[in-house]
């Protein structure tokens, strides 16, 4: 999966195919082969050749002009992050070799950071490993341990599956993110991992990463089933790391002085342990244990 395929084309028909033609004004009529717009359907609101826009699907031109990326945009009613992501398609750069797998360190201070903050935190690449955790994250969820992956775990761990009362949605968020945060670097080895094995292992990825849906990575509120302190209502906010290549602190906190607060509370009471981190040459799948911190004595 390299800089070959035709990411631009691809974006756009399963973009189109989501995209009902009563939502842009035209009517229904007879019976369709599409779920969505025809490609002529496309061109004739965009304001160009069906022609052109069947060279851009197939391939045959991968270097539109803003002006017609802006005009599809609106077509397809992408948002800000997916007209983003669509630019970002249709520019033009050149091809590089694949490259030997990432080495993502954790910097000095955020290991620091992690350390002195009281609420959960952990340090998440680009693909989603989480490199470091301080002890209240993994008291939320065990498989938040340096070395684990949000998506394989969220994906294909039951138990993490089952913190989600709202896991589709939950997924369909995670998906989205992914692809923002790779973006056209589709040649890291770490990406491709990653989708060949959840593609194969997930059908429910499979649907998803198909949709071509894109979302920046910003902060969200998010409910848990937590096994110790049951529905657990938090804001979860994903802070850029300054100076990295695609680093996202991510911290949980609660509005203060509600029942979620007190449920934050309770699990700071868990054991604590020092911050957890991930060898900077990580290549080793993480493995399926169950590192669940236990009570503290009384």
């Amino acid at each position: 999966m390299t800089h070959d395929t035709n990411m631009l084309g691809e974006y756009l028909r399963a973009r189109r195919e989501l995209v009902t033609p009563a939502s842009v004004g035209l009517p229904r009529l007879g019976v369709r082969r599409v779920p969505g717009l025809r490609r002529e359907e496309v061109a004739l609101l965009a304001g160009i050749s069906t022609d052109y826009y069947l060279r851009l699907e197939q391939g045959r031109d991968r270097n539109p002009s803003v002006q017609v990326l802006e005009s599809l945009a609106r077509v397809l009613q992408l948002d800000d992050a997916g007209t983003a992501y669509l630019l970002g398609l249709g520019s033009d750069r050149p091809r590089r070799r694949r490259r030997r797998p990432r080495k993502e360190a954790v910097p000095a201070g955020i290991r620091g950071l992690l350390d002195s903050l009281a609420q959960p935190a952990f340090l998440e690449g680009r693909c989603f490993d989480v490199l470091a955790a301080n002890p209240l994250a993994t008291a939320l969820s065990p498989r938040l341990v340096a070395g684990r992956n949000r998506l394989r775990d969220v994906f294909l761990d039951p138990a993490e599956r089952s913190l989600y009362p709202a896991w589709e949605e939950a997924t369909a968020g995670l998906v989205a993110g992914f692809r923002q945060s790779v973006g056209t670097d589709t040649d890291d080895p770490r990406f491709i991992e990653l989708v060949g094995e959840l593609s194969l292992a997930s059908d429910r990825f499979r649907r998803l990463w198909a949709r071509h849906d894109v979302r920046s990575r910003e902060g969200a509120s998010v409910t848990l089933d937590h096994p110790q302190v049951g529905a657990l209502t938090l804001n979860r906010e994903k802070l850029v790391v300054s100076g990295s290549a695609g680093l996202v602190l991510v911290v949980y906190h609660a509005d203060r002085g509600g029942e979620n607060a007190e449920k934050l509370g309770l699990l700071s009471s868990y054991q604590a342990a020092p911050v957890t981190e991930a060898p900077a040459n990580r290549t080793a799948r993480p493995t399926h244990d169950d590192q669940r911190r236990k009570p503290a004595p009384r």
